[in-house]
This record gives C-alpha cells, structure tokens and sequence, in this order.
C-alpha cells in the first residue's frame, strides 16, 4: 500500500468535487482532505502519477506535496510569514 502526499488549491471548491474525481480510481481505500493545509493524503493501491493526472482532469490545480509547502506552512501558522522589518534609512 502507497501513500501520496498531494498539495491541491481548494480556493473556491467543495470537498465533494475532489472526492469525485479520485473516486474514478481503483485502488484507493482512503482519502484525508485537510482544508487549512490544502493537503490531501490518499493511501491505496494506485500510482500516485495516476491520482495526480485525475485530478488535474477534473479542474484542480494540484501537485505533490513537498518539504518547501511544509516550511511554509509552518512559516504562516508562527506568523513570522509576511513580517515586515523597520528600516531606518536617515
């Protein structure tokens, strides 16, 4: 059994419309959407270039997900992302 880490944009899509699209694959037995994150984990049977293209077909900006989506998202959860420094010029 595999497990893929998926990084999928949910900005302005339901829960419902991503869980179609992988429902057309055989071989997953579980599907965990984590909305906050954008991360969607699939365990099964199928190859993980499979999940990828299905979602691609059905609309979703989606990729695998990485050690950089990782820092960054714990970059925004510690606030220490957008921080702006006070410079003083003169």
């Amino acid at each position: 059994m595999e497990t893929v880490e998926l990084k999928v944009e949910m900005v302005g899509i339901h829960e419902k419309r991503l869980r179609k699209c992988l429902s057309k694959i055989k071989g997953i037995e579980k599907v965990e959407v984590e909305v906050s994150s954008q991360k969607v984990v699939v365990t099964g049977y199928a190859h993980k270039n499979k999940i990828l293209k299905a979602l691609r077909r059905g609309g979703l900006k989606a990729d695998f997900w990485s050690a950089q989506n990782e820092i960054l998202l714990n970059a925004y959860a510690s606030g220490s992302f957008g921080r702006i420094n006070n410079f003083s010029f003169f």
